[in-house]
Protein backbone atom coordinates (compact mmCIF):
# COMPACT_ATOMS: atom_id res chain seq x y z
CA UNK A 1 0.00 0.00 0.00
CA UNK A 2 2.83 2.13 0.97
CA UNK A 3 4.08 1.61 -2.66
CA UNK A 4 0.93 2.53 -4.10
CA UNK A 5 0.58 5.46 -2.23
CA UNK A 6 3.82 6.71 -3.18
CA UNK A 7 3.14 6.06 -6.43
CA UNK A 8 -0.34 7.67 -7.17
CA UNK A 9 0.98 11.17 -5.43
CA UNK A 10 4.34 11.39 -7.35
CA UNK A 11 1.77 10.60 -10.61
CA UNK A 12 -0.58 13.38 -9.55
CA UNK A 13 2.27 15.59 -9.11
CA UNK A 14 4.06 14.72 -12.04
CA UNK A 15 0.80 15.00 -14.14
CA UNK A 16 0.26 18.60 -12.23
CA UNK A 17 3.66 20.11 -12.64
CA UNK A 18 3.77 19.41 -16.32
CA UNK A 19 0.08 20.75 -17.29
CA UNK A 20 1.23 23.92 -15.01
CA UNK A 21 4.89 23.82 -16.71
CA UNK A 22 3.09 23.81 -19.95
CA UNK A 23 0.46 26.21 -19.08
CA UNK A 24 3.20 28.96 -17.76
CA UNK A 25 4.97 28.80 -21.12
CA UNK A 26 2.26 28.85 -22.97
CA UNK A 27 0.48 32.07 -21.32
CA UNK A 28 4.12 34.00 -20.93
CA UNK A 29 4.95 33.57 -25.11
CA UNK A 30 1.16 34.58 -25.87
CA UNK A 31 2.43 37.38 -23.42
CA UNK A 32 5.45 38.31 -24.66
CA UNK A 33 4.82 38.20 -27.95
CA UNK A 34 1.48 40.81 -27.19
CA UNK A 35 3.92 43.06 -25.41
CA UNK A 36 6.37 42.88 -28.49
CA UNK A 37 3.64 44.16 -30.95
CA UNK A 38 2.29 46.29 -29.07
CA UNK A 39 5.69 47.78 -28.34
CA UNK A 40 6.58 47.79 -32.20
CA UNK A 41 3.27 49.55 -33.06
CA UNK A 42 3.58 52.28 -30.86
CA UNK A 43 7.35 53.11 -32.32
CA UNK A 44 5.13 52.52 -35.86
CA UNK A 45 2.42 55.21 -34.67
CA UNK A 46 5.60 58.09 -34.19
CA UNK A 47 7.07 57.51 -37.64
CA UNK A 48 4.85 60.05 -39.42
CA UNK A 49 6.17 62.76 -37.31
CA UNK A 50 9.60 61.48 -37.35
CA UNK A 51 9.53 61.52 -41.03
CA UNK A 52 7.40 64.78 -40.85
CA UNK A 53 10.30 66.44 -38.56
CA UNK A 54 13.31 65.18 -40.96
CA UNK A 55 12.46 66.43 -44.13
CA UNK A 56 11.70 69.91 -42.44
CA UNK A 57 15.00 70.51 -40.86
CA UNK A 58 16.63 69.56 -44.75
CA UNK A 59 13.72 70.67 -46.92
CA UNK A 60 14.33 67.22 -48.73
CA UNK A 61 14.30 63.85 -48.62
CA UNK A 62 18.24 63.23 -47.31
CA UNK A 63 19.04 59.51 -47.78
CA UNK A 64 21.59 59.77 -44.66
CA UNK A 65 18.38 60.80 -42.30
CA UNK A 66 16.35 58.50 -43.60
CA UNK A 67 18.86 55.71 -43.08
CA UNK A 68 18.75 56.71 -39.40
CA UNK A 69 15.36 55.99 -39.24
CA UNK A 70 15.54 52.97 -40.47
CA UNK A 71 17.80 51.56 -37.56
CA UNK A 72 15.17 52.65 -35.17
CA UNK A 73 12.39 50.58 -36.95
CA UNK A 74 10.98 47.35 -35.45
CA UNK A 75 12.63 44.20 -37.32
CA UNK A 76 10.57 43.10 -39.63
CA UNK A 77 9.29 46.15 -40.58
CA UNK A 78 9.65 47.47 -44.21
CA UNK A 79 8.30 51.00 -44.63
CA UNK A 80 7.50 52.35 -48.97
CA UNK A 81 7.68 56.33 -48.73
CA UNK A 82 6.16 57.47 -51.54
CA UNK A 83 5.19 61.29 -52.92
CA UNK A 84 1.57 62.45 -52.81
CA UNK A 85 1.66 61.54 -56.94
CA UNK A 86 3.00 58.11 -55.70
CA UNK A 87 6.40 58.06 -56.44
CA UNK A 88 9.12 56.05 -55.39
CA UNK A 89 11.18 58.04 -52.80
CA UNK A 90 12.77 55.12 -50.52
CA UNK A 91 12.38 51.48 -49.07
CA UNK A 92 13.24 51.77 -45.52
CA UNK A 93 13.88 48.66 -43.35
CA UNK A 94 16.00 48.02 -40.39
CA UNK A 95 19.70 46.19 -41.65
CA UNK A 96 19.35 44.04 -38.83
CA UNK A 97 16.75 42.49 -40.94
CA UNK A 98 18.97 41.98 -44.12
CA UNK A 99 21.70 40.34 -42.22
CA UNK A 100 19.34 37.76 -40.21
CA UNK A 101 18.04 36.78 -43.62
CA UNK A 102 22.12 36.59 -44.90
CA UNK A 103 22.44 34.24 -42.12
CA UNK A 104 19.16 32.19 -42.95
CA UNK A 105 20.13 31.73 -46.34
CA UNK A 106 23.46 30.21 -45.63
CA UNK A 107 21.30 28.44 -42.74
CA UNK A 108 19.80 26.58 -45.63
CA UNK A 109 22.39 25.52 -47.42
CA UNK A 110 23.08 23.53 -44.64
CA UNK A 111 20.07 22.40 -43.81
CA UNK A 112 18.85 24.74 -40.87
CA UNK A 113 15.74 26.61 -42.83
CA UNK A 114 14.29 30.09 -40.74
CA UNK A 115 15.93 28.32 -37.13
CA UNK A 116 17.14 31.79 -36.41
CA UNK A 117 13.98 33.53 -36.24
CA UNK A 118 10.21 33.46 -36.38
CA UNK A 119 7.81 35.38 -37.32
CA UNK A 120 3.95 35.60 -37.01
CA UNK A 121 0.95 36.89 -39.69
CA UNK A 122 2.14 40.11 -41.65
CA UNK A 123 0.24 43.37 -41.24
CA UNK A 124 0.03 46.81 -42.91
CA UNK A 125 -0.84 50.50 -41.84
CA UNK A 126 -0.58 53.57 -44.10
CA UNK A 127 0.59 56.60 -42.22
CA UNK A 128 -0.08 60.04 -44.28
CA UNK A 129 3.38 62.49 -43.50
CA UNK A 130 1.92 66.22 -43.30
CA UNK A 131 3.44 69.26 -42.93
CA UNK A 132 3.00 72.84 -43.30
CA UNK A 133 2.88 73.36 -46.61
CA UNK A 134 0.47 70.01 -46.75
CA UNK A 135 0.78 66.48 -47.29
CA UNK A 136 4.81 65.21 -48.08
CA UNK A 137 4.22 62.04 -48.08
CA UNK A 138 2.73 58.42 -48.31
CA UNK A 139 4.51 55.76 -46.04
CA UNK A 140 2.71 51.92 -46.44
CA UNK A 141 4.48 50.22 -43.47
CA UNK A 142 3.90 46.26 -43.82
CA UNK A 143 5.77 44.54 -40.68
CA UNK A 144 4.95 41.26 -38.69
CA UNK A 145 6.07 40.18 -35.31
CA UNK A 146 9.29 38.48 -35.28
CA UNK A 147 11.42 37.07 -32.55
CA UNK A 148 14.97 37.53 -33.23
CA UNK A 149 17.57 35.72 -31.68
CA UNK A 150 18.07 37.66 -28.61
CA UNK A 151 14.08 36.87 -28.05
CA UNK A 152 14.16 33.53 -28.75
CA UNK A 153 17.28 33.03 -26.41
CA UNK A 154 15.15 35.01 -23.88
CA UNK A 155 12.13 32.67 -24.20
CA UNK A 156 14.63 29.62 -24.01
CA UNK A 157 16.00 30.73 -20.94
CA UNK A 158 12.82 31.47 -19.47
CA UNK A 159 11.66 27.90 -19.94
CA UNK A 160 15.02 26.41 -18.68
CA UNK A 161 14.15 28.16 -15.85
CA UNK A 162 10.56 26.57 -15.61
CA UNK A 163 11.86 23.06 -15.72
CA UNK A 164 14.89 24.04 -13.19
CA UNK A 165 11.97 24.95 -11.04
CA UNK A 166 9.62 22.02 -11.93
CA UNK A 167 12.50 19.82 -11.30
CA UNK A 168 13.05 21.02 -7.75
CA UNK A 169 9.05 21.11 -7.70
CA UNK A 170 9.12 17.66 -8.15
CA UNK A 171 12.37 16.48 -6.13
CA UNK A 172 10.56 18.51 -3.01
CA UNK A 173 7.11 16.13 -4.29
CA UNK A 174 8.89 13.24 -4.25
CA UNK A 175 10.53 13.83 -0.59
CA UNK A 176 6.92 14.68 0.24
CA UNK A 177 5.23 11.52 -0.72
CA UNK A 178 7.63 9.79 0.55
CA UNK A 179 7.25 11.14 3.77
CA UNK A 180 3.52 11.30 3.47
CA UNK A 181 3.17 7.78 2.20
CA UNK A 182 5.43 6.53 5.46
CA UNK A 183 3.54 8.23 7.87
CA UNK A 184 0.26 7.54 6.98
CA UNK A 185 1.00 3.79 5.95
CA UNK A 186 3.13 3.02 9.62
CA UNK A 187 0.07 3.90 11.43
CA UNK A 188 -2.13 0.97 9.55
CA UNK A 189 0.66 -1.46 9.70
CA UNK A 190 0.92 -1.27 13.38
CA UNK A 191 -3.27 -1.84 12.99
CA UNK A 192 -2.49 -4.85 11.31
CA UNK A 193 -0.03 -6.50 13.16
CA UNK A 194 -2.32 -5.70 16.12
CA UNK A 195 -5.40 -7.72 14.29
CA UNK A 196 -3.43 -10.41 13.16
CA UNK A 197 -2.22 -10.59 17.29
CA UNK A 198 -5.80 -10.40 17.64
CA UNK A 199 -6.81 -13.12 15.28
CA UNK A 200 -4.17 -15.77 17.09
CA UNK A 201 -6.05 -14.74 20.22
CA UNK A 202 -4.43 -12.00 21.74
CA UNK A 203 -7.39 -10.11 23.20
CA UNK A 204 -5.08 -7.60 25.01
CA UNK A 205 -3.61 -5.92 22.04
CA UNK A 206 -4.12 -2.58 21.75
CA UNK A 207 -2.88 0.63 19.35
CA UNK A 208 -1.32 4.07 20.49
CA UNK A 209 -3.65 7.31 19.23
CA UNK A 210 -1.60 9.71 18.16
CA UNK A 211 -4.17 11.68 16.20
CA UNK A 212 -7.45 12.65 15.90
CA UNK A 213 -8.01 12.09 12.07
CA UNK A 214 -9.38 9.49 10.04
CA UNK A 215 -6.57 7.24 11.25
CA UNK A 216 -6.88 8.26 14.85
CA UNK A 217 -10.83 7.26 14.51
CA UNK A 218 -10.18 4.25 13.10
CA UNK A 219 -7.33 2.97 15.86
CA UNK A 220 -10.20 4.43 18.41
CA UNK A 221 -12.32 2.28 16.71
CA UNK A 222 -10.16 -0.62 16.56
CA UNK A 223 -9.54 -0.64 20.29
CA UNK A 224 -13.43 -0.77 21.25
CA UNK A 225 -13.73 -3.85 18.86
CA UNK A 226 -10.43 -5.16 21.19
CA UNK A 227 -12.15 -4.17 24.13
CA UNK A 228 -15.45 -5.46 23.39
CA UNK A 229 -13.74 -8.93 21.75
CA UNK A 230 -11.74 -8.88 25.24
CA UNK A 231 -14.94 -8.97 27.26
CA UNK A 232 -17.00 -11.72 24.83
CA UNK A 233 -14.16 -14.07 25.57
CA UNK A 234 -14.25 -13.58 28.85
CA UNK A 235 -18.03 -13.88 28.59
CA UNK A 236 -17.67 -17.06 26.93
CA UNK A 237 -15.47 -18.53 29.09
CA UNK A 238 -17.54 -17.39 31.80
CA UNK A 239 -20.73 -19.07 30.29
CA UNK A 240 -19.10 -22.30 29.57
CA UNK A 241 -17.95 -22.63 33.18
CA UNK A 242 -21.74 -21.43 34.26
CA UNK A 243 -23.64 -23.55 31.79
CA UNK A 244 -21.50 -26.82 33.15
CA UNK A 245 -22.09 -25.58 36.84
CA UNK A 246 -25.92 -25.56 36.16
CA UNK A 247 -25.88 -28.67 34.55
CA UNK A 248 -24.06 -30.27 36.81
CA UNK A 249 -25.63 -29.65 39.99
CA UNK A 250 -29.25 -31.00 39.40
CA UNK A 251 -27.27 -33.71 37.93
CA UNK A 252 -25.73 -34.55 40.52
CA UNK A 253 -28.42 -34.31 43.03
CA UNK A 254 -30.03 -36.98 40.75
CA UNK A 255 -27.17 -39.42 40.74
CA UNK A 256 -27.14 -39.33 44.67
CA UNK A 257 -30.98 -39.60 44.78
CA UNK A 258 -30.53 -42.86 42.71
CA UNK A 259 -27.29 -44.13 44.36
CA UNK A 260 -29.07 -44.04 47.24
CA UNK A 261 -31.84 -45.47 45.82
CA UNK A 262 -29.60 -48.32 44.80
CA UNK A 263 -28.40 -48.96 47.92
CA UNK A 264 -31.20 -48.70 49.68
CA UNK A 265 -30.13 -45.60 51.92
CA UNK A 266 -33.08 -43.76 51.30
CA UNK A 267 -36.55 -45.60 49.96
CA UNK A 268 -37.64 -44.86 47.12
CA UNK A 269 -41.09 -42.86 48.02
CA UNK A 270 -43.43 -40.24 46.69
CA UNK A 271 -40.87 -37.24 49.05
CA UNK A 272 -37.73 -38.31 47.11
CA UNK A 273 -39.03 -38.94 43.86
CA UNK A 274 -40.47 -35.20 43.93
CA UNK A 275 -36.78 -33.89 44.39
CA UNK A 276 -36.00 -35.71 41.76
CA UNK A 277 -38.89 -34.55 39.70
CA UNK A 278 -37.54 -31.16 40.87
CA UNK A 279 -34.69 -30.96 39.86
CA UNK A 280 -35.14 -32.54 36.32
CA UNK A 281 -37.75 -29.47 35.68
CA UNK A 282 -35.01 -27.58 36.65
CA UNK A 283 -33.13 -28.63 33.77
CA UNK A 284 -35.86 -28.81 31.82
CA UNK A 285 -36.25 -24.61 32.46
CA UNK A 286 -32.75 -24.62 31.70
CA UNK A 287 -32.78 -25.55 28.31
CA UNK A 288 -35.90 -23.74 27.43
CA UNK A 289 -34.42 -21.15 28.82
CA UNK A 290 -31.33 -21.51 26.53
CA UNK A 291 -33.27 -22.45 23.80
CA UNK A 292 -35.07 -19.28 24.06
CA UNK A 293 -32.20 -17.12 24.51
CA UNK A 294 -30.14 -18.69 21.63
CA UNK A 295 -33.18 -18.34 19.47
CA UNK A 296 -33.89 -14.77 20.17
CA UNK A 297 -30.09 -14.18 19.41
CA UNK A 298 -30.31 -15.35 16.40
CA UNK A 299 -33.38 -13.71 14.86
CA UNK A 300 -34.74 -17.08 14.71
CA UNK A 301 -37.85 -16.48 17.84
CA UNK A 302 -40.81 -14.99 15.69
CA UNK A 303 -43.82 -13.27 16.79
CA UNK A 304 -47.55 -14.18 16.87
CA UNK A 305 -49.00 -10.99 16.81
CA UNK A 306 -52.10 -10.80 18.66
CA UNK A 307 -54.03 -7.59 20.84
CA UNK A 308 -52.55 -8.46 24.39
CA UNK A 309 -54.17 -7.23 27.70
CA UNK A 310 -51.37 -6.75 30.06
CA UNK A 311 -54.15 -6.00 32.85
CA UNK A 312 -54.85 -9.48 32.85
CA UNK A 313 -51.60 -10.91 32.18
CA UNK A 314 -49.88 -9.72 35.01
CA UNK A 315 -52.94 -10.46 36.96
CA UNK A 316 -52.53 -13.83 35.86
CA UNK A 317 -48.83 -13.91 36.91
CA UNK A 318 -49.16 -12.11 40.18
CA UNK A 319 -51.88 -15.08 41.22
CA UNK A 320 -49.28 -17.80 40.30
CA UNK A 321 -46.52 -16.27 42.20
CA UNK A 322 -48.90 -14.95 45.47
CA UNK A 323 -48.09 -18.19 47.51
CA UNK A 324 -44.56 -17.57 47.64
CA UNK A 325 -45.05 -13.79 48.04
CA UNK A 326 -46.74 -14.71 51.14
CA UNK A 327 -44.79 -17.53 52.03
CA UNK A 328 -41.52 -14.91 52.23
CA UNK A 329 -44.59 -12.23 53.89
CA UNK A 330 -43.68 -9.45 51.24
CA UNK A 331 -46.09 -6.67 50.65
CA UNK A 332 -47.73 -6.88 47.27
CA UNK A 333 -48.94 -3.54 45.64
CA UNK A 334 -51.10 -4.46 42.65
CA UNK A 335 -52.12 -0.78 40.84
CA UNK A 336 -54.84 -2.02 38.81
CA UNK A 337 -55.85 0.48 35.87
CA UNK A 338 -59.33 1.53 35.94
CA UNK A 339 -59.78 0.42 31.94
CA UNK A 340 -57.47 -2.44 30.59
CA UNK A 341 -54.40 -1.89 28.91
CA UNK A 342 -53.42 -3.24 25.62
CA UNK A 343 -50.27 -4.04 23.54
CA UNK A 344 -49.72 -5.76 20.27
CA UNK A 345 -47.57 -8.70 21.07
CA UNK A 346 -47.03 -12.55 21.57
CA UNK A 347 -48.81 -13.32 24.84
CA UNK A 348 -46.47 -16.14 25.63
CA UNK A 349 -43.37 -14.32 25.09
CA UNK A 350 -45.18 -11.58 27.70
CA UNK A 351 -45.84 -13.36 30.31
CA UNK A 352 -42.41 -15.02 30.01
CA UNK A 353 -41.13 -11.72 30.66
CA UNK A 354 -43.01 -10.66 32.98
CA UNK A 355 -43.13 -13.44 35.03
CA UNK A 356 -39.11 -13.22 34.94
CA UNK A 357 -39.31 -9.63 36.06
CA UNK A 358 -41.90 -10.21 38.95
CA UNK A 359 -40.00 -13.52 40.14
CA UNK A 360 -36.75 -11.67 39.99
CA UNK A 361 -38.44 -9.00 42.06
CA UNK A 362 -39.72 -11.93 45.01
CA UNK A 363 -36.33 -13.09 44.94
CA UNK A 364 -34.10 -10.27 45.70
CA UNK A 365 -36.58 -8.55 47.81
CA UNK A 366 -35.64 -8.71 51.31
CA UNK A 367 -37.99 -10.62 53.86
CA UNK A 368 -41.06 -8.42 54.74
CA UNK A 369 -40.26 -6.28 52.17
CA UNK A 370 -41.96 -4.65 49.09
CA UNK A 371 -43.67 -5.56 45.66
CA UNK A 372 -45.20 -2.25 43.69
CA UNK A 373 -46.36 -3.13 39.98
CA UNK A 374 -48.12 -0.70 38.13
CA UNK A 375 -49.09 -0.19 35.02
CA UNK A 376 -49.99 2.62 32.90
CA UNK A 377 -51.74 3.60 29.69
CA UNK A 378 -49.67 6.18 27.65
CA UNK A 379 -50.83 7.81 24.16
CA UNK A 380 -48.50 5.28 22.22
CA UNK A 381 -47.30 2.53 24.62
CA UNK A 382 -47.97 0.66 27.81
CA UNK A 383 -45.35 1.63 30.66
CA UNK A 384 -45.01 -1.29 33.07
CA UNK A 385 -42.83 -0.60 36.11
CA UNK A 386 -42.06 -3.64 38.57
CA UNK A 387 -40.07 -2.14 41.79
CA UNK A 388 -39.04 -4.06 44.76
CA UNK A 389 -37.17 -3.48 48.15
CA UNK A 390 -33.92 -5.30 48.82
CA UNK A 391 -30.89 -5.47 47.73
CA UNK A 392 -30.47 -3.51 44.72
CA UNK A 393 -27.60 -3.41 41.76
CA UNK A 394 -24.60 -1.58 42.02
CA UNK A 395 -24.00 1.30 39.29
CA UNK A 396 -20.94 -0.89 37.68
CA UNK A 397 -23.14 -3.99 37.51
CA UNK A 398 -26.07 -2.22 36.08
CA UNK A 399 -25.28 -2.02 32.35
CA UNK A 400 -24.14 -5.74 32.64
CA UNK A 401 -27.05 -7.62 34.24
CA UNK A 402 -28.81 -7.99 30.55
CA UNK A 403 -26.12 -10.10 29.61
CA UNK A 404 -26.18 -13.80 29.68
CA UNK A 405 -24.90 -15.81 33.12
CA UNK A 406 -24.21 -12.51 34.47
CA UNK A 407 -24.71 -12.30 38.08
CA UNK A 408 -24.18 -9.21 40.63
CA UNK A 409 -22.98 -11.05 43.15
CA UNK A 410 -20.96 -13.76 41.86
CA UNK A 411 -21.48 -15.72 45.35
CA UNK A 412 -24.89 -16.48 44.89
CA UNK A 413 -26.11 -19.94 44.15
CA UNK A 414 -28.66 -21.14 42.15
CA UNK A 415 -31.26 -21.05 44.51
CA UNK A 416 -30.52 -17.18 45.29
CA UNK A 417 -28.80 -16.27 41.71
CA UNK A 418 -31.15 -18.13 39.48
CA UNK A 419 -29.91 -19.68 36.32
CA UNK A 420 -28.46 -15.99 35.64
CA UNK A 421 -30.00 -16.00 31.47
CA UNK A 422 -33.91 -14.30 33.00
CA UNK A 423 -32.89 -10.63 32.37
CA UNK A 424 -31.02 -11.62 29.17
CA UNK A 425 -34.15 -13.01 27.72
CA UNK A 426 -36.15 -9.91 29.10
CA UNK A 427 -33.77 -7.80 27.12
CA UNK A 428 -34.49 -10.06 23.88
CA UNK A 429 -38.18 -10.31 24.00
CA UNK A 430 -38.51 -6.64 24.65
CA UNK A 431 -36.39 -6.16 21.66
CA UNK A 432 -38.24 -8.16 19.67
CA UNK A 433 -41.16 -6.36 20.76
CA UNK A 434 -39.85 -2.96 19.26
CA UNK A 435 -40.13 -1.79 23.57
CA UNK A 436 -37.14 -0.58 25.71
CA UNK A 437 -36.21 -1.68 29.44
CA UNK A 438 -34.18 0.44 31.41
CA UNK A 439 -33.26 -0.41 35.19
CA UNK A 440 -32.99 2.28 38.52
CA UNK A 441 -32.01 0.86 41.74
CA UNK A 442 -30.34 2.20 44.51
CA UNK A 443 -27.82 -0.78 46.81
CA UNK A 444 -29.52 -1.94 49.79
CA UNK A 445 -32.92 0.25 49.38
CA UNK A 446 -34.98 -0.88 45.82
CA UNK A 447 -34.56 -1.92 42.13
CA UNK A 448 -37.39 -0.66 39.74
CA UNK A 449 -37.44 -1.88 36.02
CA UNK A 450 -39.19 -0.38 33.51
CA UNK A 451 -40.86 -1.75 30.01
CA UNK A 452 -42.81 -0.01 27.51
CA UNK A 453 -44.39 -1.41 25.29
CA UNK A 454 -45.32 -0.09 21.91
CA UNK A 455 -49.40 -0.60 21.03
CA UNK A 456 -48.69 -1.04 17.39
CA UNK A 457 -46.17 -2.44 15.86
CA UNK A 458 -44.69 -3.96 12.45
CA UNK A 459 -42.83 -7.14 12.28
CA UNK A 460 -41.33 -8.65 9.03
CA UNK A 461 -42.94 -11.66 7.62
CA UNK A 462 -40.89 -14.68 6.32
Amino acid sequence: MRTKLFLSTLIIALITLTFSMLSVNFVFKQQFSNYLTQVNEATLEQLPLRLSSLYQTTGTWDPALLNEVSHTLPTGTVVTLTDPKGKLIATLSNPMDNMMHGQDQMGMGMGMGMSSYTTTSWKTKTFTVSGPLGNLAIAEVRYAQILNPQDVRFQSAVFRSLLFAGGLALLFGILLSYFTSRRLVAPLKRLTQAANRIGHGHFDERVSVRSKDEVGQLANAFNTMADNLNRQETMRKQFTADIAHELRTPLTSIKSYIEAFQDNVLPANHENLSSINEEINRLVDLSSDLKDLNVAEIGGLHLKLELVDITHLLEKIIHSLYPLIQEKELTLNWNTPEKPVTAAGDERLLTRLFYNLVHNAYRYSNPSGQISVTLTQMPDYAEIKIKNTGIGISEDDLPLIFERFYRADQSRTRETGGTGIGLALVRQITDLHKGTISVLSKVGQETEFVVKLPKKIKVAEE
